[in-house]
């Protein structure tokens, strides 16, 4: 084998990188330890533990991208980011499988068992109807959220967004780099204008319908859905504006773009994930 080809399979050396993202992780848990518990230190700690952490990930992909540029991954290696995406956003799947699963519970199980005649004698005034401030009467009065206008407004932009991410896809598949670059960019500006929407709805849920994370259960289930879908909607967007950095800088070729094809999976996971969110959350 040439000093020039390809490598079977590229292995990279010694690196800094794991241990420097240890180092920040640990500062991150300490200090979440301490903002708990109201120290003064604790948040600023944490916080010095994120900054820490990104600012070691940037170098660490950095390198990683470089080892791509230089040709350096071939098929092996290439197969082995397909694996390791994939097995991602099954776990990603799996994380969301447990939230549905938490508000399937909660309304289909819980709460017709609570309404049952035996429990009628520990809570008389209970009524079985979701959504439901709770057996107690502890839970302060609240609006629930509909689909009409925020939730169907950002579906129609998430659908928009896999419209505009797979047309970008076969334009750069076809060597077609200005209008990948536009399909892209598209994207990216939807997912962003649909975080824009899910920042006025929680707004508009805590100050207008009294709907907050101590809203019961409905309102833990509502935040705990919809807020780590918002997430993954930043952190899909993030990828996609890398990946988009990278395209205009000429990183890509039709043939060798699986950066490109793994943002684009995770995307598309977004979206189908908002659907069943969208009819599970806001209309069931």
């Amino acid at each position: 084998m040439s000093s020039n080809s390809t490598p079977y399979y590229f292995v990279p050396g010694l690196s800094r990188h794991p241990a420097m993202a240890a180092a920040g992780l640990v500062a991150f848990g300490y200090g979440m330890t301490g903002w708990v518990n109201h120290t003064s230190w604790g948040g600023a700690l944490a916080l010095a533990g994120v900054a820490w952490v990104l600012f070691v990930l940037y170098h660490w992909f950095g390198d990683t991208i470089a080892e791509s540029n230089a040709g350096k991954n071939g098929l092996n290696v290439d197969i082995s980011y397909r694996w390791s995406m994939a097995w991602f956003i099954f776990s990603e799947i799996m994380f969301f499988g447990a939230f549905f699963a938490a508000l399937f519970y909660a309304r289909n199980i819980a709460m017709p068992w609570m309404g049952d005649v035996e429990s009628k004698l520990i809570w008389p005034n209970f009524t079985a109807v979701w959504p439901n401030d709770g057996p107690a009467g502890l839970v302060e009065k609240f609006t629930t959220m509909g689909p009409w206008p925020v939730p169907t407004i950002n579906t129609f932009l998430l659908l928009s967004s896999g419209v505009t991410i797979t047309f970008a896809h076969h334009a750069l598949v076809e060597n077609h780099m200005k209008k990948a670059i536009i399909g892209l960019a598209a994207t990216v500006g939807l997912g962003f204008i649909f975080l824009c929407f899910q920042g006025f709805e929680y707004y508009h849920a805590y100050h207008q319908l009294n709907l907050k994370l101590t809203s019961g259960i409905y309102g833990s289930t509502f935040f705990m859905l919809t807020g780590f879908h918002g997430f993954h909607v930043f952190l899909g967007g993030t990828m996609l504006a890398i990946v988009l950095r990278r395209m205009i800088r000429g990183d890509f070729t039709a043939e060798h773009h699986f950066a490109f094809e793994g943002a684009a999976w995770y995307w598309h996971f977004v979206d189908v994930v908002w659907l069943g969110l969208y009819i599970a959350v806001y209309w069931m």
